[in-house]
């Protein structure tokens, strides 16, 4: 394994309310190799962009320690100012100037080179994103797609240790999303840039990170792989949050009272013969095939996947076979 070029030790960050203090990040530890891409996902106020801050030095720690490459950029006794951290950072509305062009934008943070030197670093970066042609353009003449190029451009042209992206797709169409994150993905990698980003979509997490965090709370709750959480997740939050499923009772799959049963949709297949009953409430075609919203025998209602064929009718009665060859269980208390 690359050692680690991030470490996160312990941070925690929190704000005075009401005489007492108001935790937004608690006791949070991370690793990231170079070159590698991390994600912290969560929903809204987990704390995830406050992480970010913190290592940009927009935030204070109360706890603990961030360092970057063999720096301490901040603990509790001192911190490196912002400019001397060489982290970079991609804000979820861009910030492009609107008065200045394309070149300039990301000419910014270059302003101590040599114009020759400047000049040369604009033209790599402009070609690196595919805006070669865009130079003398101003944001506004430029989709979102672009803009979010530009300011990826300006980000990564003073070469910085670590990149940090704050919802780097929110301000996109769904297909836009998809799309990008995929040649984001190849983009950063080919330059060997350190990533953080943050997002609320998984899809976004899945198709960028080599590793993703989840976090709930101001807690990072895992920190693996995307197969990991899926199929491994810790505990039953990151089961819920991550993928399409439902934790159900052990009853419902033959497993006994005691346990909760991470039922994903693909491991419930139609079986006429099957020991687990249900009724098909409603069905869907999802492309390329069906799913259908299914109330067990014990009363919970799961989703299933029912294949390309012509489904069942909703209202039917169904025998199903659970096929999840390793099961993820988790106690009830």
């Amino acid at each position: 394994m690359n050692p680690a070029w991030l470490r996160l030790e312990q941070i925690g960050v929190g704000y005075p309310s009401g005489g007492g203090v108001r935790v937004v990040v608690d006791g949070l530890s991370l690793s990231l190799p170079a070159g590698e891409i991390g994600c912290l996902l969560g929903a809204s106020g987990c704390g995830k962009t406050t992480v970010l801050r913190a290592i940009a030095g927009f935030e204070p720690l109360r706890a603990g320690r961030i360092v970057l490459d063999g720096a301490v950029l901040v603990d509790t006794a001192v911190a490196m100012p912002p400019e001397r951290r060489r982290v970079g950072m991609m804000f979820q509305d861009y910030a492009l100037f609107p008065h200045l062009d394309v070149a300039a934008n990301v000419a910014f943070g270059l302003r101590r080179l040599p114009r020759a030197e400047r000049d040369a670093r604009v033209r790599e970066m402009l070609e690196l994103v595919g805006l070669a042609g865009s130079a003398w353009a101003y944001p506004h003449e430029l989709s979102g797609g672009q803009q979010q190029r530009v300011a990826l451009a300006r980000a990564l042209a003073p070469r910085p240790a670590l990149l940090l992206l704050d919802e780097p797709f929110s301000n996109l169409d769904i297909h836009t999303r998809e799309r990008l994150a995929e040649e984001l993905r190849v983009l950063l990698k080919s330059t060997g840039t350190t990533v953080l980003l943050v997002t609320h979509d998984q899809t976004e997490a899945f198709a960028m990170a080599d590793r993703i965090g989840v976090m709930d709370g101001g807690r990072l709750l895992q920190w693996d792989g995307a197969e990991a959480l899926y199929r491994h997740p810790a505990d039953r939050t990151v089961a819920g949050f991550v993928g399409r499923g439902a934790l159900v009772s052990g009853a419902a799959l033959g497993e006994g009272e005691d346990a909760l049963v991470l039922l994903r949709p693909e491991h419930l297949r139609l079986d006429p013969a099957g020991p687990v009953r249900g009724r098909l409430l409603a069905r869907a075609f999802r492309g390329p095939g069906y799913s259908g919203q299914v109330r067990l025998a014990t009363g919970e209602i799961v989703e299933i996947d029912l294949g390309e064929a012509d489904p069942p009718p909703a209202g039917q009665e169904l025998g199903l076979r659970w096929t999840d060859p390793a099961p993820v269980r988790f106690p009830r208390q």
